[in-house]
């Protein structure tokens, strides 16, 4: 098997080779493109070293656990890696004879994600890199690009499966499917989500069916199975157990029980966007000017002669984890570490995504793929993010049916601002970008859009 990434410099790839390289899956080359070869070079080293064999990983883990001031752990010992990692000059040669490949691009780089959202900050809206204008001008630059690579891969690979991790995962996948039908959208929020349900819950993860629905970065967990029982009701009378499904503080355990349904965590800054503002003003750096500071430092120290790569990788990680929406939830504290996860993580998604189609192992994943009536509130080509039973034919959504009265409004908006973000990033037409960013719940305005797209240009 071959595996191809294009956008093999992003600061991911080293984690998702790792669990690919040490999997069951019968690997034989996991090929990297990027368009910064520069930076590629530097994290196709990290990569290799961790595709390498485990010793070489245990103790610069161990080392990097107690930098972060995290109790070392007892890491069971994986399988040799296997596969070699090579560094592609070209979509071509990377892409070209692959079974699957994998997408994860940024198109501007961190320094456009700083831009969009200190953009919208000035506009008075958050400034989130998937939510709001900030998320509306990353999809009007990422759609071409994504979907020239969709056109590229179905003629050089035509019987490969794309799996996309570019973000906004939905619209993306949305408009890669006009060029290939074998595109299936990924995102470890759901996941994240279950896991964190579960343990609140005392119940093992993977003995749960998750009842979810919504879009990429718009979704709610309606119900956890387990053992055939329902089990949110054990949560609803519990303020202590509501609050310990999220990280950080974003839901009252009041709104949760009246909702009746556990969000993800993107829901909050349509939920409550004042106060996403008004944290992130406060705090005088939105999460994109951390993140740009901490990639800085990433690569600084990986440049240096002698460096142990993999336990500098490994700090970089859970340091940038342990930071995730504490600017926007106003906490003063990052998140403590969480216990291993079984299944959340690009990584191990990324992973279960593969497995499952390449051993037919009919898997239920949340993934967004084509509506198809899945959720008979949207159209048939809407891509939505569900659960899908994942085997050779690829992954086909289990049926969803009415969604909630309290989120359909929202729901139906996002999807409808979505579509239209599509087919003005397609046409590459500033009208119909102002057209689609007032229809974005965080905008509403078409005299607000013109603005914002005045100032997010250029979008292409």
């Amino acid at each position: 098997m071959k595996i191809a990434v294009i956008g093999g410099a992003g600061v991911r790839t080293p984690l998702l080779v790792n669990g690919l390289t040490h999997s069951d899956l019968p690997i034989d080359e996991i090929a990297l493109y990027d368009a910064d070869q520069e930076r590629l070079a530097i994290i196709g080293r990290v990569a290799a070293q961790m595709a390498a064999r485990p010793s070489t990983l245990r103790e610069p883990q161990r080392r990097a656990e107690q930098h972060l001031g995290v109790t070392a752990s007892e890491h069971p010992e994986p399988a040799e890696g296997r596969g070699r990692v090579t560094m592609c000059r070209s979509v071509a040669e990377c892409v070209r004879g692959a079974e699957f490949v994998f997408t994860s691009i940024r198109v501007g780089g961190l320094a456009r994600r700083v831009h969009d959202e200190t953009t919208a900050l000035r506009h008075g809206i958050v400034g989130q890199e998937t939510v709001g204008p900030a998320g509306f001008a990353m999809a009007a630059r990422t759609i071409g690009p994504m979907v020239r690579y969709a056109q590229e891969i179905d003629r050089l690979a035509p019987d490969a499966w794309i799996i996309n991790f570019t973000n906004p995962v939905g619209m993306v996948t949305e408009a890669m499917r006009t060029a290939s039908a074998r595109v299936i959208g990924i995102c470890d929020t759901p996941t994240e989500l279950f896991e964190d349900a579960a343990r609140a819950l005392g119940v093992p993860p993977d003995r749960c069916y998750f009842d979810y629905f919504g879009l990429n970065h718009l979704g709610w967990l309606r119900e956890v199975y387990s053992d055939g029982e329902p089990q949110l009701r054990h949560l609803w009378n519990d303020a202590d157990r509501l609050r310990s499904v999220y990280k950080m503080p974003l839901f009252e355990p009041s709104f949760l029980r009246d909702l009746k349904l556990l969000p993800t965590e993107y829901v909050y800054y349509y939920d409550q966007p004042e106060r996403a503002f008004d944290n992130v003003r406060r705090a005088s750096q939105t999460r994109g000017q951390a993140i740009a500071e901490l990639t800085g430092v990433l690569f600084e120290a990986l440049r240096e002669p002698n460096a142990d790569l993999v336990a500098i990788y490994r700090s970089y990680l859970w340091t940038r984890s342990a930071g995730y929406m504490q600017i926007e939830s106003g906490s003063e504290t990052p998140a403590a570490p969480s216990p291993p996860s079984q299944m959340s993580g690009y990584d191990k998604i990324a992973l279960a995504v593969v497995r499952a189609i390449h051993f037919d192992a009919n898997a239920i994943i949340p993934l967004s793929v084509r509506n198809r009536g899945n959720i008979p509130d949207l159209f048939d080509d809407d891509v939505v993010e569900v659960p899908c039973v994942v085997n050779s034919n690829g992954a086909r959504p289990v049926h969803v049916g009415r969604v909630a009265d309290r989120v359909r409004p929202l729901l139906a908006r996002v999807k409808e601002y979505e579509r239209l973000t599509v087919r003005a990033a397609l046409a590459q037409s500033v009208d119909a970008a102002s057209e689609a960013l007032a229809h974005n719940p965080l905008v509403g305005d078409r005299a607000k859009a013109d603005r914002l797209v005045r100032d997010l240009s250029p979008l292409w």
